[in-house]
């Protein structure tokens, strides 16, 4: 972790050289030896890293460079603070004129003697590195190898079945899979998580009898992060050779790595054989040993099964032999009680005085079977006393760190020290946020960007490469999606209790964070982010240090928490670059916050603040403005001063029984198109522009570099303005156009073009258009289509229907007029969700065969007039979910008397849920059929 601190301070110091030569007059020398003494120092602290753990002198080592990175970077972001702005208007700045240059040289000679004390701290630093170099010479050769100890990962080969629960339906998948193997080779992959049970999964299916008739040659290859591709390829000769009772062919140990593939591939040649490579971190380990395995042979069939946690590796070793991908989930509720109370209460049952606390203990687990197991066997020690039990489940934490837990946590270390430096800090991060809480991607990639986190790669903009960040987590199984886009990207995700109590202390004692929770507080020395969760109770003892870079409040928080928010905030916090107070009870913003120089980030979501100051203008480096769903509804002109502006978030959605009835925006500034830098813009009230409108509507245009843009109240009138401005955002992803009031015409047929959108997925358009513009019929990206009050007649989905991507329509609230809706034979072949809702003319609808063949989910809400089930719903074979909401009773009654007897004909029996939503007297009852 000292290198992520380093290194980021590397790049702080290469922009500044850049950037900031000005400030840095009479002292850009001292800077740029910093600047490489710390460069030289990455390589090594890559290592170094890895390897602390197991060497307390390694570690305070690390500690000690990683405080000096963080007193570098303490004193030159002061010094930016202190020379950047100077106030010269007025009788105040005559007189700071005269008595500035006597000050400012006090405070060069301060700042010249703190600079020149660090390059000192570095140099000793730098000569300490030599010693480590020696004593640990494969550091200099950029080895990445964890710590020796024993993991604990080998102890599933010897479970016995009694130890085993819940791999019942995996195990026959992966068999159904084997028996399938008639010739050639294929390759079945199992990934998830640390303490899934991948392994043990694996293992079963291997030693059981119908995989030991089936195939003549067996072997068990552990593979690990730090492999070695000779000792591999020996290792599996040496297995191969042991299963016929073979000894190892002579000179092995000498042999060249493609000898032994040759060797290895000639053995196997038209034979029936299953191996098992158990562990692979590198996709390097998967390159080193495909060739080895015969592809197409005449008279063998072979099975390779891979175990690992990264979703790519498992990706990659099954695509040339159309083999089998198996995400292993957690254990359902009722398996994860069954093995806790197994291991927890091993001669009886669960005393009713522990039933409680065995739930939120379990719940603690998430269905991890590892942590089941040894918490449990863990538990069982304490003779069923519930003190101890209730202490065990405050303490979860420490006893991590302890060495009752110390499996799980080596495992979930490996995970952890496996991670690129520049993760390492992302990572360590999101334990800021409140457990149970689910976190938002968008956030995220905005706070990392802000935090300075992300690296800088040319020809990708920051939050792109912050989101190959979070996939890249995604990939290693330390982060879960929980919730999708339509279209199937991820919107929130969340992270394993476990691993997040894991991560805590590590980011503490890296001063990456400090959580506040339940008024208890141990302060480190010096926190560099401080997480208030809004959920407990607030206490008197805030920390207000200098040092500190992000405040982040956890809402929603009662009235007690805004004096105490304020205190804050009006603190010594002048380093501050995120401040994060979305669901904070406050009304406004004390004056000290328009002074933070370094801020990048201001976020009053979901707050009681009206009012955005003029002294905005003062936050030149303001990247992220997240108002949405406060009470700001104009911003002032001094908003334009934020060159740097990379998005700007005002709205709130106004929603009447889970329908969108309106999006208020706020009302821009007529030169909003100087805010060059912005990425996301919503919403734009065009109507509250006045006579300004026409102009709010062209500056637009100068916005080139927008990819989500939101505009609201728009005239028939404005069309053209506002086509001619499209035209000129070839950068969109995401484009939401919403008219002044139902009826009002969209026209956007001028200059527009399907090549004027090359990456846009998504489509909000409300308002009249009374047929589909062309060229939205050839967006081959567009992935979403949402239309509202559009009045489309007859055969208006002829212009869409052939949309290659489109997974998600949505029809909303009339925007289809005609009596009968028809999805043609051949259309919407991607189409994954369809929603129906407020189309009050519609009364019939129909599917042909072959449309939209692989849509899994329909919503039809609200359609009163239609009178029955959607003709040709049968030929819809892939529908898993489908649900009709305050419907016509005629419909209602038909839908279940047609249920009822249909029986196995109806046709909705191949749906696994059909649900009915309807309110009746008053009240909505939900019917499942």
């Amino acid at each position: 972790m000292a290198e992520s601190a380093v290194s980021f301070l590397f790049g702080q110091l290469s922009v500044w050289l850049q950037e900031e030569q000005k400030l840095l007059v009479g002292f850009k020398e001292e800077v740029e030896l910093i600047h490489g003494e710390i460069g030289q120092m990455r390589a090594f602290l890559k290592v170094a890293d890895t390897k602390e753990e197991r060497d307390p002198q390694l570690k305070e080592w690390v500690r000690q460079v990683r405080e000096i990175a963080y007193d570098a970077e303490d004193v030159l972001e002061r010094y930016m603070l202190q020379f950047a702005h100077h106030d010269t208007h007025g009788f105040r700045g005559y007189l700071k004129k005269i008595y500035a240059p006597l000050k400012n040289l006090k405070a060069r000679r301060q700042i010249a003697s703190e600079i020149k004390a660090i390059r000192l701290k570095l140099e000793n630093a730098s000569k300490r590195q030599q010693t480590f170099s020696d004593t640990y010479p494969v550091m200099n050769q950029g080895s990445s190898s964890t710590s020796a100890r024993y993991d604990g990962r080998g102890d599933a080969l010897l479970l016995e079945e009694v130890d085993v629960i819940g791999i019942e339906k995996p195990k026959e998948l992966l068999l159904t899979w084997l028996s399938s193997i008639n010739s050639g080779l294929k390759v079945i992959s199992v990934v998830g998580m640390a303490g899934l049970g991948k392994t043990t999964l694996v293992k079963k299916v291997f030693d059981d009898a119908s995989v030991k008739m089936k195939f003549d040659h067996h072997a068990w290859i552990t593979v690990s992060e730090s492999f070695n591709v000779e000792n591999l390829l020996q290792n599996m000769i040496k297995r191969l050779l042991k299963d016929v009772k073979q000894p190892p062919p002579q000179g092995l140990e000498a042999m060249m790595a493609d000898d032994m593939r040759e060797f290895i591939y000639n053995f196997l040649q038209n034979k029936n054989y299953i191996i098992v490579l158990d562990d692979i971190w590198k996709i390097d380990a998967w390159e080193a040993v495909r060739y080895a395995f015969p592809r197409r042979t005449t008279h063998g069939r072979g099975c390779i099964i891979i175990t690992t946690r990264i979703s790519s590796i498992a990706d990659a070793s099954c695509s040339e032999s159309n083999g089998h991908v198996y995400k292993l989930e957690p254990l359902p509720e009722e398996k994860s009680r069954e093995l806790f109370y197994k291991k927890a209460f091993p001669t009886d049952s669960c005393p009713p005085d522990l039933e409680e606390i065995s739930e939120s203990i379990l719940n603690r687990c998430e269905g991890l079977p590892l942590a089941i197991v040894v918490i449990g066997s863990l538990l069982a020690t304490k003779n069923n006393k519930i003190e101890e039990w209730e202490m065990f489940y405050r303490s979860v934490g420490s006893e991590l760190e302890g060495d009752h837990l110390k499996r799980i946590s080596i495992l979930l270390s490996l995970s952890f020290y496996d991670l690129p430096y520049y993760l390492k800090a992302c990572f360590l991060y999101l334990s800021n946020f409140p457990k149970d809480q689910l976190i938002q991607k968008g956030r995220v990639i905005r706070l990392w960007t802000a935090e300075g986190f992300v690296e800088a790669k040319q020809g990708k903009i920051m939050e792109e490469i912050a989101e190959g960040y979070m996939n890249e987590l995604l990939n290693r199984s330390l982060i879960q999606v929980s919730e999708t886009f339509d279209d199937g990207r991820p919107r929130n995700f969340r992270i394993h209790d476990l691993l997040r109590e894991y991560i805590i202390p590590k980011a503490r004692e890296q001063n990456m964070a400090a959580i506040e929770s339940q008024g208890e507080i141990q302060w480190p020395k010096s926190i560099r982010h401080l997480a208030l969760d809004g959920f407990s109770n607030p206490t008197k003892q805030i920390y207000k240090g200098k040092n500190l870079r992000s405040l982040l409040f956890f809402g929603p928080g009662d009235s007690e928490w805004g004096p105490i928010l304020y205190e804050v905030m009006r603190g010594d916090c002048r380093m501050l670059k995120v401040l994060e107070l979305r669901g904070a009870p406050i009304d406004a913003l004390p004056g000290e916050v328009f002074k933070l120089y370094h801020l990048k980030y201001l976020g009053l979501r979901d707050t009681r603040v009206k009012i955005i100051p003029k002294s905005i203008g003062n936050l030149g480096k303001l990247e992220t403005l997240d108002l949405k769903r406060c009470g700001v509804t104009e911003l002032p002109i001094e908003i334009l001063q934020l060159q740097r502006l990379r998005n700007l978030l005002l709205y709130r959605c106004v929603y009447n029984h889970g329908y969108l009835e309106c999006v208020q925006g706020f009302k821009a500034p007529y030169e909003i198109g100087r805010l060059l830098c912005l990425k996301k813009l919503c919403f734009i009230d065009v109507a509250d522009a006045g006579s300004g409108r026409i102009k709010t509507v062209r500056e637009v245009g100068k916005l080139t570099q927008l990819n989500r843009l939101g505009i609201t109240k728009l005239r028939r009138e404005d069309g053209k303005e506002l086509c001619s401005s499209l035209e000129k955002l070839t950068n969109l992803r995401e484009l939401l156009i919403l008219s002044l009031e139902e009826g009002e015409l969209i026209d956007l047929e001028y200059h527009l073009s399907p090549s004027t959108f090359p990456f846009l997925r998504g489509l909000f358009l409300q308002g009249r258009l009374e047929k589909i513009p062309r060229w939205i019929g050839s967006l081959n990206t567009l992935t979403r289509l949402f239309l509202k009050w559009s009045m489309l007649r007859e055969d208006s989905l002829e212009c869409i229907q052939g949309l290659p991507n489109l997974q998600t329509l949505n029809l909303n609230s009339a925007s289809y007029e005609g009596l009968e809706l028809c999805f043609k034979a051949g259309g919407f072949q991607r189409l994954h969700k369809l929603y129906l809702a407020r189309l009050g003319g519609l009364r019939w609808v129909r599917v042909e065969k072959g449309s939209m063949p692989i849509l899994h989910s329909m919503d039809v809400w609200d359609c009163k007039s239609l009178v029955e089930m959607p003709e040709g719903i049968e030929h819809l074979k892939n529908l898993k979910h489908v649900e009709f909401n305050d419907m016509a009773e005629e419909f209602v009654e038909r839908l279940i008397d047609e249920k009822r007897n249909g029986g196995d004909q109806w046709r909705l029996a191949h749906v696994p849920l059909v649900v009915v939503d309807n309110c009746v007297n008053g009240e909505w009852r939900r019917v499942q059929l």
